[in-house]
C-alpha cells in the first residue's frame, strides 16, 4: 500500500517509524530499569547496572548543549570523517572500476589490495604517525582505510555482477567500449558504489573515534575540541561516566545521518531501485 501524506508528517505516520519510536522507547526504559536495578529492584543486573541511566546521561547532555567545546568536538570528527571519506570515494571508485573492467589491472592490482585488506586501520595508526609529518594526516589517512577498501569491493563486485547479455545487445547497435561503460557499466555499478558508501561512512566515523583516542585528538583545538573521540577519552580520564554515553550516542547520531544522507543520495541517483 502507498503511503499515505508525504514529507515529514507522511514519515512519522509511517508503520516503520511508529515501530522504531516504540523500539527506542522500550529500549531506554529496559536501560534505566538495569541502570537503578539495585535501588529499585534489590539487586544489580549484570553489566548494565554499571551504565549511567538513561536519566543522568540527559541532565549531563543538557549541560553540554551550550558548550562551544563539544561541537567543536562534533566539527572536528565531521571535518576528519568527511575528508577520509570523500579522498577514499575519489580513489576507491575508479579503482574498483579499473579493476572490474580490465583483466589485466585486476590480476595485477587485486592481489595486493587482498594482501593489505585484511589489516585492521587501527593498525596502521603507528605508522601513520611515523610517516605523516602531522598527527592531523595520520587520522585523515586512518579514516581514509577505513572506507576505502569496502567502496573498492562493492563496486567490483557491482561491476562484475550485471548481466553479460547487456554488454552483448550494446555491442550487436554498435555501442563503443566507451558508451558501454558511460551507459551500462556506470548506471549498473551505481547501486552497489552506494551500498559501499553507506557502509563505509559507518567504518570511519567507528575508525576516526579510536584514532582520535590513540593520537590525543590530533591537532586539537584545546581540551573537548580534538574530536569525539578524544572528548570520550578526556571523559574517561576525568571519571564522567555519562559524558561517555553522550559522547558514544553523538558519534551513533552522526554516523546514522550521515549514512541516511548517503541513501537519499542514492535513492535519487538510482530511482529505478525504489520500490514501490
Amino acid at each position: 500500500m502507498a503511503r499515505k501524506g508525504g514529507g515529514f508528517f507522511g514519515w512519522l505516520a509511517s508503520r516503520s517509524t511508529r515501530r522504531a519510536i516504540v523500539a527506542l522507547v522500550v529500549f531506554v526504559v529496559l536501560w534505566e530499569i538495569g541502570s537503578r536495578s539495585k535501588q529499585w529492584l534489590g539487586f544489580e543486573m549484570p553489566w548494565v547496572s554499571k551504565v549511567p541511566p538513561p536519566s543522568s546521561v540527559v541532565v549531563a547532555w543538557s549541560g553540554l548543549v551550550g558548550d562551544l567545546g563539544y561541537w567543536q568536538s562534533w566539527l572536528m570528527s565531521g571535518m576528519r570523517v568527511l575528508s577520509g571519506f570523500f579522498a577514499a570515494m575519489v580513489v576507491g571508485i575508479p579503482l574498483g572500476l579499473a579493476m572490474a573492467v580490465s583483466r589485466t589491472f585486476h590480476g595485477v592490482a587485486f592481489p595486493t589490495f587482498e594482501v593489505l585488506r585484511p589489516i585492521p586501520p587501527l593498525a596502521w595508526v603507528p605508522a601513520s604517525i611515523i610517516f605523516w609529518p602531522t598527527q592531523e594526516l595520520s587520522i585523515a589517512f586512518v579514516t581514509f582505510l577505513g572506507a576505502f577498501y569496502t567502496i573498492v569491493l562493492n563496486v567490483v563486485g557491482g561491476a562484475r555482477s550485471i548481466d553479460v547479455r547487456y554488454f552483448q545487445a550494446a555491442q550487436a547497435m554498435g555501442s563503443s567500449q566507451w558508451d558501454i561503460f558511460r551507459r551500462v557499466v556506470l548506471p549498473a555499478t551505481l547501486p552497489s558504489i552506494i551500498v559501499g558508501a553507506a557502509v563505509g561512512m559507518g567504518i570511519t566515523w567507528e575508525v576516526v573515534v579510536a584514532a582520535e583516542m590513540i593520537s590525543g585528538g590530533g591537532s586539537q583545538m584545546g581540551g573537548a575540541g580534538g574530536g569525539l573521540g578524544f572528548f570520550i577519552w578526556n571523559s574517561y580520564l576525568g571519571g564522567s561516566y555519562q559524558q561517555i554515553v553522550v559522547g558514544m550516542i553523538s558519534i551513533g547520531i552522526a554516523g546514522f545521518l550521515c549514512s541516511e544522507a548517503l541513501r537519499h543520495l542514492g535513492g535519487y541517483l538510482t530511482p529505478w531501485q525504489k520500490r514501490r
